[in-house]
């Protein structure tokens, strides 16, 4: 048998060694417990100890008497702490140190990685040397875990963690509180108003609660509600411009106006339409003017 890292075993303390520690030895081996790892009063030679190991910063097995947030196979979610563009992320373990969630676990797409106080769901593995490393927890590791949403959260608010970030969409783990471990939901791409990270957090709204217990989300209000929140942006926006015109209108394409404005093109024309419906402004070609200062003598452009 070998000392394993990751893991939390039962030591004899062997011997105390100024100025470095304390050697611990079960029938695994011999570890040093550097004094800077100890927690509570100082351990006495041929006491017995729990301690958690791990590698230190010259790549040598070490113990620690403090308790980290997960262990080998154990899944948690841990806060990004720092990126590396080479290495991956350094995830939060409650050591004073951070774990390793390697670059290749990483969406390719950088807009989708994680950025520092974000926050994972990963299982702890061991790279080919024995050192403890992150892995993203998947889908089928979380879906033991999880509960059916009730059909009671349609058209709610909720929020949660986001798992998984593709072009099709991105998968959240929505908070369970009370009821249990999470509940999981997918926002599709097109019901998101922005690139979410992974490991981001996210304020959604329930579309459809699905017969297996899953959820379809979005990032954006009910049409009627949206309309008017929308509408109400859009004129601010012309009130502020000099003139009160803006370069956008029906005829602008989609990506400029998610760009600009952060909603679908669908969006915009049903926020301009009631804008429009409501006598409070017009379209002149590509522009889109305030009708009030139109009439008032605006400035054609």
């Amino acid at each position: 048998m070998s000392l394993n890292a990751g893991t939390t075993s039962v030591f004899n303390v062997a011997r105390e060694v100024s100025p470095y520690g304390f050697f611990l030895a079960n029938d695994e081996g011999e570890v040093l417990l550097p004094y800077t790892e100890l927690t509570g009063s100082k351990p006495k030679v041929g006491q017995q100890i729990e301690a958690f190991l791990f590698y230190d910063s010259e790549d040598r097995i070490a113990a620690t008497m403090k308790r980290p947030f997960l262990q080998l196979d154990e899944l948690a979610r841990l806060k990004v702490a720092d990126v590396h563009p080479r290495l991956g992320c350094f995830l939060e373990m409650g050591l004073g140190r951070q774990l390793l969630l390697p670059l290749s676990e990483l969406p390719e797409h950088i807009a989708y990685r994680p950025l520092p106080d974000d926050e994972v769901f990963v299982i702890m593995k061991q790279d080919k040397m024995g050192r403890p490393i992150a892995k993203l927890a998947l889908e089928e590791d979380l879906a033991p875990l999880v509960f059916a949403a009730p059909q009671s959260w349609n058209n709610t608010w909720v929020e949660g963690w986001v798992t998984k970030s593709l072009q099709m969409g991105s998968f959240v783990l929505i908070d369970g509180g009370v009821v249990g471990f999470g509940a999981y939901g997918l926002i599709p791409a097109a019901e998101r108003i922005k690139p979410l990270r992974l490991g981001e957090r996210v304020r959604v709204r329930v579309t459809y609660v699905r017969e297996d217990g899953r959820v379809n989300l979005s990032m954006a209000q009910r049409k009627e509600v949206g309309r008017l929140e929308d509408a109400d942006r859009l004129l601010a926006f012309l009130k502020e411009r000099p003139g009160g015109g803006m370069p956008y209108s029906d005829e602008t394409e989609a990506e400029l106006i998610k760009q600009r404005f952060g909603i679908s093109k669908g969006a915009f024309k049903r926020a301009l339409g009631k804008l429009m419906r409501d006598g409070l402004v017009e379209q002149k070609g590509s522009w889109t003017y305030l009708k009030e200062l139109k009439d008032g003598g605006g400035t054609d452009r």
